[in-house]
């Protein structure tokens, strides 16, 4: 016993003896100081002086008052001494006094203080004067990749934001002798607005604007030569309020140095408002990129699909490239298995003249390293080590606990930056339940949630970004007369409701990446702490975060199950989705389904995000609550959403639009969607509503609509956009299966123009006029043309039960029954048309630009269509005329009644409806179809019910070249008496109709 208690002294001896016998450290005695690498306040450093920067800007939180967004951009004592290193690497002590020499712990700095420097010996000390200068915060620059091989071909790409946000600002970028810049070899993609050659940055679009817009061109570029050799790309009057990401992402083409060494880029800015400063090109926005003879540019290739398929293959194999180079032919992969200590080659194929290479039949679950050998040449020697892992990388291993109980964020975002800087990797959710904050999703990173995982929001996710602009002055509202969107034409941030402008209080969380999954059969849900309520922002500052996923100027993304190629459908019976197997067999087992539920708005909010693939997707299986939007394309380009189930939601379940929330328009095209259900409070399908750029190309098939109150397929263009090329049920995206279904819809499709005009540089007043004798005070947009709707197919569809009878909200089980008090509206076709000038009081005092004063929607097919109403409207509803839909009002409920069951179509220029039929359940004395100015209609092969009590079938007013051929009407019953009208062909302008035989 004695012995085992002598044994920590003598382990204690025998380390103490040895080193007394050390060599004493010798401490520093140097007091010199420079400029940190990530500093962004600090100018200059001379031997008895640091210049720093103060000035001003708009900085706007959620919470801050309207008139309190100028903000100083001093910098405190604190901050000073996180921008300060040693000169030599050496340990030293900061403090700061005042000009008596009392120690400052905090506050601002000023003139006249001074920074006291202690050497690491405790001994030498040296005072620097604090200079304050008038400056601009300084950027960040920073290289995509920080080494290079010499000789060897390789897109350079360098990235730059500035410090502070400011419209028309003028950036300079000093690039090194030895690397050639023009324009155009050379791309600039400036705030996420799309990559362009230099030489075609002047002529590239600033999206859809009005004319009180300031700018013209996103910016223009000059190249000149720097006095040492180097290059300077400045680049003026480019508008760089809105922060998505780097300001200026550049990429010079097939970059080759002939010179190993190092090469230096700095950039820096000029604000033009609040004041006009220039920031130094010191600290952060400085970078280096070091070029070596031996190969320092060996990297992986990653798989970008955007359909996961899990092989035998998918992480036994891989990639690597490492540029071409001529004078790299003889070279090796070598691989490791124990970190780097011993090396053997691998089997490899190599490509030596494309530089490229693939090893295959790893062991699986191992950590490999990899390195390129090249055996002879100039570039003779060992490249830099690439590390992979041949499988999943379950999370647990990065030390989250996933137990329920801890906060996992921490650990779960490590892991997907580990993953990353190994050139990317798939993350395992094992089963546990994982809480989350928010993640940070990063590029050729995925996510897997396996069966028996479930990750949960847990309060405390990311505050909303601070902005240049305050968006208190609109952040939700269906006012006519709220002048809030257009008080600044200029202001982005009030051109849409509030949940689409903030991205950051999500709890996924990905900004200009690439090549992003969050994939699997496990649960993810919101728990009750994800908000779907406008009014947010009213919240105390841990529970604002209200979206699910939040992906803003990606490319590659998927979202989804595990993917299988059969069809899903529904089985009204059993209430649940299914999978059509072989010979129409019914697949029960949807367990493959990623589950989501309580993802408060938006269960996906995707702006400015383009090849996207969505899928086997069931939402709300244990808990319908706390959902709204499902998935919204804002500005998103080839979108393809398949085989998708939702309990119910309160709003849209798939909607492709175009808002303002990027500080710039983008359209949106290519959809393909398929095998969508649902139930919603809403619109199920929402083509448009935030339409402040164009929609074109969008291809749905087989959806089923189990419940929607407003409508169940909807186009709406509100903002001046050009939605087109819209096709419903023709097989564009693969066969159809089944006839689509829509079940209590208020309005099975809602087909509308309004001029709301929430675009940059909008203006609207405020006019009082007559409309159908009745008095309207409303805004009225002067100055963004009326949107157009145009190239329409819908196609095979059958429906039935027409009112409002979501089950959203439902307390006594799944739907309930049509009693008379739900809402309900017929199939709307609706252009727009602004009040006559005689309506209005004072007269209309302006012009559209392009002069045109009615929107017509265009070029409409209804063509295999069923529509069974309940009926019951008496004689009267049919002298109903609808108000045009004008600011705030774009909704089927702001049309009220329509004077028709079937078919109602206002400002319509080409409207085909053949092979349709029209019933209802419960006699309806309205019109069958009412064309009210429509140019242009052809009526063929028809079958209606009309009542007794109307002699009119087929009503017209204002319209014309309108052609009605096989048209059969029943007398009042489906099947009684049924007769042919004769065939017409009304050309003149008529407001008679079509009256029984």
């Amino acid at each position: 016993m004695n012995k085992l208690k002598s044994l920590p002294l003598i382990l204690l001896i025998c380390i103490t003896i040895p080193a007394l016998a050390v060599k004493i450290k010798k401490y520093k005695s140097d007091t010199e100081i420079e400029i940190s690498k990530s500093a962004t306040h600090i100018a200059q450093i001379t031997n008895d002086r640091v210049v720093i920067i103060a000035g001003s800007t708009y900085l706007f939180t959620v919470d801050t008052p309207e008139d309190k967004g100028l903000v100083s951009t001093k910098m405190s004592v604190k901050q000073i001494l996180m921008q300060l290193k040693s000169k030599d690497g050496s340990f030293q002590k900061y403090k700061v006094t005042d000009k008596d020499g009392t120690t400052k712990e905090d506050g601002e700095l000023i003139n006249g203080d001074l920074l006291v420097v202690t050497a690491e010996d405790g001994k030498a000390k040296r005072s620097y004067q604090i200079v304050v200068k008038p400056m601009a915060v300084a950027g960040h620059l920073y290289l995509q990749t920080e080494q290079a091989t010499v000789n060897t071909s390789n897109d350079l790409t360098l990235y730059f934001s500035a410090g502070q946000r400011t419209p028309n600002a003028t950036v300079q970028l000093f690039l090194p002798a030895g690397i050639e810049v023009t324009l155009n070899n050379t791309t600039v993609n400036v705030i996420g607005r799309g990559t362009v050659k230099l030489k075609d940055l002047a002529r590239q679009s600033i999206g859809r604007v009005g004319s009180a817009y300031s700018y013209s061109k996103v910016g223009t570029v000059a190249i000149s030569k720097a006095a040492e050799g180097g290059s300077i790309l400045t680049f003026s009057n480019l508008d760089l309020r809105p922060e998505n990401g780097p300001d200026l992402k550049l990429t010079i083409e097939n970059v080759k140095l002939n010179k190993a060494g190092q090469y230096s880029f700095s950039g820096s800015y000029t604000t033009a408002k609040p004041e006009v400063l220039t920031s130094p090109a010191t600290g952060a926005a400085c970078a280096t990129l070091t070029v070596t003879n031996p190969v320092s540019s060996f990297e992986r290739i990653v798989n970008t699909d955007i359909q996961y398929k899990e092989t035998p293959n998918n992480y036994t194999t891989v990639g690597f490239k490492w540029g071409i180079n001529v004078n790299i032919k003889n070279v090796a992969i070598l691989q490791s298995l124990d970190n780097g200590k011993s090396w053997t080659a691998s089997s490899a194929v190599i490509d030596a003249k494309k530089a490229t290479a693939r090893v295959s039949g790893l062991l699986p679950k191992k950590l490999y390293a990899f390195k390129l050998n090249v055996n002879d040449g100039p570039n003779k020697g060992l490249s830099n080590t690439l590390k992979f892992y041949s499988g999943k990388m379950d999370v647990k291993s990065f030390g989250v606990k996933g137990d329920g109980n801890a906060d996992d964020t921490q650990g779960i975002n490590d892991a997907i930056d580990a993953a990353n800087k190994m050139g990317g990797g798939t993350i395992l959710f094992s089963a546990g339940n994982y809480n989350v904050r928010t993640v940070h999703l990063k590029s050729n990173v995925y996510l897997f949630v396996d069966k028996e995982a479930t990750i949960s929001a847990i309060k405390g996710a990311d505050a909303p970004e601070s902005t240049w602009f305050s968006d208190r002055k609109y952040r939700s509202g269906l006012s006519p007369t709220d002048p809030g969107p257009y008080a600044d034409p200029e202001n982005y941030m009030t051109k849409q409701d509030v949940g689409h402008h903030y991205f950051r209080n999500t709890m996924f969380f990905g900004e200009r990446l690439d090549n992003v999954k969050i994939i699997g059969n496990g649960l993810i849900t919101g728990n009750g702490n994800l908000v779907n309520s406008d009014k947010v922002m009213s919240n105390a500052p841990d529970n604002r975060a209200d979206k699910m996923f939040t992906l803003k100027l990606c490319t590659n993304l998927e979202i989804g199950g595990i993917s299988r190629s059969e069809d899903l459908w529904y089985d009204p019976k059993k209430d649940e989705p299914y999978y059509i197997g072989k010979d129409g067999l019914k697949i029960v087992d949807v367990s493959n389904m990623l589950r989501i539920d309580r993802a408060g708005h938006f269960v996906l909010l995707a702006t400015g995000t383009d090849n996207i693939n969505v899928h086997n997707t069931y939402f709300g299986k244990a808990n319908q609550g706390n959902a709204r939007d499902i998935y919204d394309f804002m500005g998103c380009n080839n979108v393809t959403a398949t085989n998708i189930y939702s309990k119910v939601s309160s709003d849209d379940l798939i909607k492709p639009g175009s808002d303002c929330a990027l500080g710039f328009t983008r359209p949106a095209r290519n959809y393909k969607v398929r095998n969508i259900i649902g139930d919603t409070n809403c619109n199920l399908f929402q083509i448009g509503s935030e339409t402040a750029d164009d929609i074109k190309d969008i291809c749905v098939d087989n959806i089923y609509v189990l419940g929607a109150n407003k409508a169940g397929f909807s186009i709406s263009t509100n903002d001046g956009a050009h939605i087109s090329d819209i096709h419903l049920n023709c097989g564009h995206t693969g066969k159809l299966h089944s006839r689509s279904q829509m079940y209590r819809t208020r309005a099975p499709f809602f087909i509308s123009i309004s001029n709301r005009a929430r675009i940059l540089g909008a203006t609207v007043g405020r006019y009082a006029f007559t409309e159908n004798g009745i008095k309207h005070d409303e805004l009225l947009v002067k100055n963004v043309n009326i949107g157009k709707v145009e190239n329409i197919i819908l196609n095979g569809i059958d429906i039935f039960e027409v009112y409002g009878g979501s089950s959203y909200g439902g307390k006594n089980g799944r739907w309930k029954a049509y009693d008379g008090t739900q809402d309900k509206a017929t199939p709307i076709i609706a252009g727009y048309k602004l009040p006559d000038t005689e309506t209005v009081t004072g007269g209309l005092n302006f012009k559209l630009p392009n002069e045109l004063h009615t929107g017509y929607i265009k070029n409409i097919v209804f063509n295999d269509v069923h529509v069974l109403v309940k009926g019951g409207n008496p004689p009267a509803d049919t002298t109903n005329l609808a108000p045009e839909l004008g600011v705030g009002q774009y909704n089927v409920g702001n049309l009220k009644t329509q004077p028709s069951y079937g078919i109602w179509a206002r400002h319509v220029n080409g409207l085909t409806v053949k092979n349709s039929s029209f019933n209802y359940e419960q006699r309806d004395s309205r019109y069958a179809i009412f064309l009210d100015d429509v140019i242009g209609a052809k009526l063929a092969d028809l079958k209606m019910v009309s009542a007794n009590d109307n002699p009119v079938v087929i009503k017209l007013r204002n319209s014309s070249d309108v052609i009605a051929d096989n048209i059969i009407y029943f007398k009042d019953q489906w099947d009684k008496s049924p007769t042919k009208l004769p065939a017409i062909k009304q050309l003149g302008l008529s407001s008679s109709g079509f009256s029984k035989l």
